[in-house]
């Protein structure tokens, strides 16, 4: 089985396609939030990411903000700037889905006959949709709210796992390169990155293929058109800082 796991997207239409052309025909998709924000396809973003087979999807704190659950305040002024030109251009049928999205799923025991169960979330286990996931410490301490072998997180668009086998000693963290392919073992907390922001100072697309047979995910980058975002981006007048750091991975 070939599940396909993506997170932070934040409107990069092309980004997204690149991915989907590199990771070729998968059983099933797994989204971690965060479609808009930052970038000029939010509608066509949601459109495509909805008619992805099997999907499964959870909100991330951008998307939580253009529905107005999230004060826009607690966002830096560019990110605020992009949240309501955001607002201003959905479509109803992307309210809609953004709106009918959860903070967290976890998969049920028949889901796909899978070998192990799941909790899918954007931020953490403990706060889904605002928690980073930035340190062994923190990682550690969200081990305690989720009962599942594995949780997927997105959020930092940092590639990255914490494993935590034996309950009692610091969650260990594993930075995968590209290409890379990583045995799991429960328990684990799994980053795929980012689709349309990475920040690891790889300025490719990120995304996971997760095979759960096997129990391994690897960790895959797609070189998407750039150059091209940067322009369509600059023609709507989105802030200057999310156009640089496309080129640069930060």
């Amino acid at each position: 089985m070939k599940i396909l796991v993506i997170s932070d997207i934040h409107a990069n239409l092309n980004a997204l396609e690149a991915v989907l052309a590199d990771a070729g025909e998968c059983d099933a998709t797994w989204c971690l939030g965060d479609l808009v924000g930052y970038g000029p396809d939010p509608n066509e973003c949601i459109a495509r990411v909805h008619r992805l087979p099997n999907l499964l999807c959870v909100i991330g704190n951008h998307d939580s903000a253009v529905l107005g659950q999230i004060d826009p305040n607690a966002f830096n002024s560019e990110a605020r700037q992009a949240i309501e030109w955001t607002r201003k251009i959905l479509t109803a049928s992307s309210w809609e889905f953004l709106g009918s999205l959860p903070e967290r799923v976890s998969t049920d025991p028949g889901y796909f006959n899978l070998p192990r169960q799941i909790t899918l979330v954007h931020g953490s286990p403990r706060q889904p949709v605002w928690e980073y996931l930035l340190d062994t410490y923190t990682a550690t301490h969200n081990f305690e709210y989720f009962d599942t072998d594995y949780c997927f997180v997105g959020h930092t668009h940092l590639p990255i796992i914490f494993h935590h086998s034996d309950g009692r000693s610091p969650a260990r963290p594993t930075i995968p390169d590209s290409g890379q392919r990583v045995s799991l073992s429960p328990r684990a907390i799994i980053n795929p990155g980012s689709v349309g922001q990475p920040r690891d100072r790889d300025p490719r697309a990120a995304f996971i293929i997760y095979n759960p047979n096997e129990d391994v995910v690897e960790y895959r980058r797609a070189a998407y058109d750039i150059a091209g975002m940067q322009s369509r981006m600059r023609k709507l007048a989105l802030p200057e800082r999310h156009i640089v750091r496309l080129e640069g991975g930060w």
